[in-house]
């Protein structure tokens, strides 16, 4: 397991594995993750998962960079056995199952895309409900996740000209990644549904839906399901527990 650590500005470490997107490197980057937040050292002051680093912020007035690299590089030490066990093996994986509708009206790109894979839109609702997807990191907008990895026969390039406002909770696919907006933004991933699951709340202590590691399954409903959900959600009626397997 090669790791290297760097500064990142002046009170940050980027520790880099290697560096490629696959499930084994994501795992012992969340695993390390997982570690320093047990830990709880009083000098760190922020944790983020990527696919392939992970970055720690920490006090520079209780420690200075040279020491707190020496604290990773123990963690790390600590877990070169630990992190050897596939992460879809823990206990504490978290598994969610999403619910998407795949309607016209949602699935902005869907026909499109069945025309370029010549596949037919069922086809490719399949494909995409077919398999467990990895939460690699979440990033580009607050909650995004970036999910993978795709079945091949659905990898598709992200669009040449990105849209100016993409809906919120629009689920996405592009190359071989999949993910949901959690708020209207720009663009340019492959819109082929949307969840009435809201991905990213203001108002809570955590916001975010998705945690980096979690596992995810994606399960087909029909446009009046999606907006009893909707429904449901708005008048604090929905059973939360239902998404957690």
């Amino acid at each position: 397991m090669k790791i290297n650590f760097q500064p990142y500005g002046d009170s940050a470490i980027l520790i880099n594995f290697k560096q490629k997107i696959d499930l084994v490197i994501n795992q012992q980057v969340v695993q390390l993750a997982k570690k320093i937040e047990q830990v709880a050292f009083d000098w760190v002051q922020f944790c983020i998962p990527a696919y392939c680093s992970l970055t720690v912020g920490f006090d520079f007035k209780k420690i200075q960079y040279e020491d707190a690299v020496l604290k990773m590089q123990s963690l790390i030490l600590s877990l070169k056995t630990e992190v050897q066990q596939p992460i879809l093996k823990e206990k504490t994986t978290r598994i969610l199952n999403i619910p998407v509708c795949y309607n016209d009206e949602f699935a902005l790109d869907l026909n499109a895309l069945s025309q370029e894979k010549q596949l037919s839109t069922q086809e490719i609702i399949e494909l995409h409900t077919a398999k467990t997807y990895h939460v690699f990191m979440l990033g580009f907008l607050p909650g995004f996740p970036y999910l993978g990895i795709l079945p091949k026969e659905l990898s598709y390039q992200r669009k040449a000209t990105p849209r100016t406002k993409v809906p919120a909770r629009s689920v996405a696919l592009a190359g071989l990644q999949t993910g949901i907006y959690p708020s209207d933004a720009p663009g340019g991933w492959q819109i082929i549904g949307k969840t009435p699951l809201p991905i990213f709340l203001t108002d809570v202590k955590n916001p975010f839906l998705f945690q980096a590691g979690d596992q995810v399954n994606f399960h087909p409903i029909s446009k009046h399901d999606f907006q009893k959900i909707e429904h449901d959600i708005a008048h604090q009626t929905f059973n939360w527990q239902s998404i957690y397997g």
